[in-house]
């Protein structure tokens, strides 16, 4: 199985958000775009890493060097960080969504039984 890029995963996750009727739910979507681009940026970030090492010099003001920690490094973890909270925060948002709907399906059903439509 040929393995998807970012943005074919993103379209499936938006496809099966359609299905369960949360793509269209402000907070749905914008916590879901900024997720995206905190993808891009870790991508960004890989890229650099690779490209430079775990240690970049660093030059002083009267030119004298010194190898420090690649700082692309801790801009990684802390985005790291940050997808994994707002992928939490997506979940919360479709447990709710689903909660909303299934409340109102109860609702519904109990409407429906008082006025004798079973």
């Amino acid at each position: 199985m040929a393995k998807l890029s970012l943005q074919e995963q993103a379209d499936k996750i938006l496809k099966k958000a359609e299905e369960r009727g949360v793509s269209s739910n402000f907070f749905f979507v914008t916590t879901f775009n900024r997720y995206l681009v905190q993808m891009r940026i870790l991508a960004d970030l890989e890229t650099s890493i690779k490209e430079y090492g775990a240690t970049v010099t660093k030059e002083y003001v009267k030119g004298r060097q010194n190898l420090v920690a690649n700082p692309a490094i801790t801009e990684y973890n802390k985005t790291a960080t940050a997808a994994n909270g707002t992928v939490s925060t997506l979940i919360n948002i479709i447990k709710s969504i689903d909660t909303e709907s299934e409340s109102e399906n109860k609702l519904q059903a109990l409407i429906n039984q008082i006025n004798g439509e079973e």
